[in-house]
């Protein structure tokens, strides 16, 4: 008889917004619920499928949580797969070491959370092949060494199932924890490496079948595209099956627009509409969050940087006209047209190219600067510094992105406001 379980990783319950935090109420709050109810939508799953187990391989929670509404939530869910007999397996990863949840929480005698040495729970069953499940928890938040080696060897005669959380040889936006390599894991012995920390869905299969599942719900555009778990089949001959099975609410969408041949306003507003169309047609989640970028050379350019505040109204509406989509942000890449009869460059053109040339390259416009934005960071609350980059080199793209956007902001009502004189007079 078939072995069947749910495969996922990377909750982060309640983890806190960032950005959002700072925009539209209404998609904060739906964007603050979306991770519980993508778990609830991988617990139904569970139940649909009746599958024999649920394994979660780390960062369950986020980091230093005191909210016992965390904690009672989870028991609520995990009570849900205890009454059907669903066993759930779960190692904890970086995040779940600083949480005291992980520390308090007392689950049912069907959940077995693993510790920080390496244990082996073999299951005998009346029908098909014995099962292994492997586990080993971060013990620290820090794991700078493989913990490979510390897994036990694997069970003979049975199917071997090993929970790991690991960055593997190491993924952008992730720091390194348990690194090791797909050789070392095919190596091992075991038939299928739940694996769990890395945000993107991965798939290798060689000797042993080794899932990345991906997190369940995106938290911000840097966690675009599809949030899934994986449904995991193991057959009597020891063949492994994976099932993609898609579980998030809200799914994070980059939408860009290009503007090259449009000159009003309405015309543009049918484009970013034919685009969210487009965008909401292929995504699986029940909303869509998109970041729409409008490119192109357009005489719309300095119009849509000026009149920011209608532009996002007015797509905004284009939104809500589309089932349950919503606009997250703009950012405008648009170029006027240079007059074919004036090769020369308009006065506010020619401040712009001073500005970037000039004025923003210089090493004391960029130190001024810097120093101005760790002030600022240093004033935010701890969940909202990550908007400037966790990184150094982060921080210098996302300042030299502030900037740029900034001074074209500024630009675009010196435009106005000339535009208006030009036509007074």
């Amino acid at each position: 008889m078939p072995y069947r379980f749910i495969h996922s990783a990377d909750i982060h319950l309640d983890s806190p917004l960032s950005s959002l935090a700072l925009r539209d109420p209404e998609l904060a709050e739906l964007i603050g619920n979306a991770t519980r109810r993508a778990f609830v939508n991988a617990i139904d799953l569970c139940l649909t499928e009746q599958v024999d187990a649920l394994l979660l391989a780390g960062d369950l929670y986020d980091g230093d949580q005191t909210s016992m509404k965390t904690a009672r939530f989870l028991a609520a869910q995990i009570r849900r797969l205890d009454e059907a007999g669903i066993r759930v397996f779960i190692i904890r990863g970086n995040h779940d070491a600083l949480s005291r949840i992980t520390k308090e929480l007392t689950f049912p005698e069907s959940v077995k959370v693993f510790g920080g040495r390496a244990e082996a729970i073999l299951m005998e069953r009346s029908t098909g092949l014995p099962i292994a499940i492997h586990g080993l928890s971060f013990a620290r938040p820090q794991a700078p060494e493989s913990l490979l080696t510390r897994f036990r060897p694997p069970v003979e005669g049975a199917v071997n199932i090993g929970l790991l959380h690991t960055s593997l040889g190491g993924a952008p936006g992730h720091d390194d924890y348990a690194p090791c390599a797909l050789a070392d894991l095919d190596a091992a012995g075991f038939d299928y490496w739940a694996l769990g920390h890395i945000h993107k869905r991965a798939v290798a299969q060689g000797r042993s079948t080794v899932v990345m599942p991906g997190m369940l719900q995106g938290r911000d555009i840097n966690e675009s595209g599809p949030k899934s778990v994986t449904l995991v089949t193991v057959g009597d001959d020891r063949s492994i099956q994976i099932e993609e099975r898609f579980v998030s609410v809200a799914q994070f969408e980059p939408v860009p627009v290009d503007l090259v041949g449009i000159n009003d306003w309405r015309a543009m507003l049918h484009a970013v509409a034919k685009a969210l169309r487009q965008v909401r047609k292929r995504v699986p989640s029940e909303h869509v969050v998109a970041r729409l970028r409008l490119t192109g050379t357009t005489p719309l350019a300095w119009r849509l940087r000026s009149d920011r505040d209608l532009l996002q109204t007015d797509a905004a509406n284009q939104a809500f006209d589309i089932d349950k989509t919503w606009i997250e942000k703009i950012e405008i890449d648009c170029q006027a047209p240079r007059p074919a009869a004036d090769p020369a460059p308009d006065p506010i053109t020619e401040l712009r190219r001073l500005i970037g040339e000039e004025v923003v390259s210089s090493a004391a416009y960029q130190a001024e600067i810097a120093a101005m934005a760790e002030e600022l960071r240093g004033q935010l609350p701890a969940e909202c510094r990550a908007m400037l980059g966790s990184d150094e080199a982060a921080f210098d793209t996302a300042l030299s992105v502030l900037v740029t956007e900034g001074a074209d902001d500024v630009l675009a009502r010196l435009h106005a406001n000339h535009r208006a004189d030009v036509e007074e007079d």
